[in-house]
């Protein structure tokens, strides 16, 4: 299922000197089919400005880590990804081991086998208690539902533990540098008429205190950011889908 395919990890963090080594170890630890052969061939982190140890706690367990000092989730990612080399899959998982790193290979088989997006839902699986703060579930729950309703896609989750094929997100072209990076991401992958596939994943209290729902800023400015990026893109497509219309009168 797996043979030939070259994995990649992207990981974007901001302090998680405390978490983001057990993420790199788990990582490195999963084993391909043969049993022997580690599964996952470059882990990348980008350090989003951290002011302790998360660059040296990762380059401990292995990871290879970018500098990208402008704050910002997709940002991080952006910048991960343009130092990534020629890979297949690509991964995408927090820094703060909230996630399960054995649950990866149902999102990476996912895309070995045709998919082009696989969305990790915390939605469809176990969650620890205050694993996700009522803000969180709450605006996944409401841009899910604009998703599924504006684009017919039966979106559950706008989790960030996701793989997807790396010509597909190439073909995306991905653009936002805040916290409208994972719903651009699947409404890019619906606009686009990929092939998108969920999968449950559980759910843990992350290490240390959440730069997004942690606060209360953090938690307006992520909704700010994913709602307003849904809108923008519905707005885009409406317009593009108008032009092409008075064209072909």
């Amino acid at each position: 299922m797996l043979k030939g395919e070259h994995i990649s990890v992207v990981i974007p963090a901001q302090n998680e000197q405390d978490a983001i080594g057990l993420v790199v170890k788990d990582l490195r630890n999963l084993l391909g089919e043969d049993g022997v052969t580690p599964l996952i061939d470059c882990i990348m982190v980008c350090d989003n400005g951290s002011t302790d140890n998360t660059v040296l706690c990762a380059e401990a367990e292995g990871a290879t880590v970018v500098s990208q000092p402008i704050p910002g989730y997709g940002i991080a990612c952006l910048t991960a990804l343009q130092k990534l080399p020629p890979t297949d899959i690509i991964l995408f998982v927090d820094g703060d081991h909230s996630f399960y790193a054995d649950q990866a290979t149902a999102l990476i088989g996912a895309i070995a086998n045709g998919a082009d997006l696989a969305i990790g839902s915390r939605t469809l699986g176990k969650q620890e208690k205050g694993a996700l703060t009522p803000p969180q579930i709450l605006g996944n729950a409401l841009a899910s539902f604009l998703i599924r309703v504006l684009w017919g896609v039966p979106v559950t989750d706008l989790g960030p533990f996701r793989a997807i094929d790396a010509r597909a997100l190439d073909k995306i072209n991905m653009q936002d540098r805040q916290f409208g990076w994972t719903v651009e991401m699947q409404v890019k992958a619906a606009q686009y008429g990929f092939r998108i596939e969920e999968y449950a994943v559980d759910t843990r209290r992350r290490i240390g205190v959440s730069k997004i729902s942690g606060t209360l800023a953090g938690s307006y400015g992520a909704a700010k950011g994913i709602l307003g990026k849904i809108f923008v893109l519905w707005l885009q497509q409406r317009i593009a889908s108008k032009k092409y219309s008075s064209t072909n009168i």
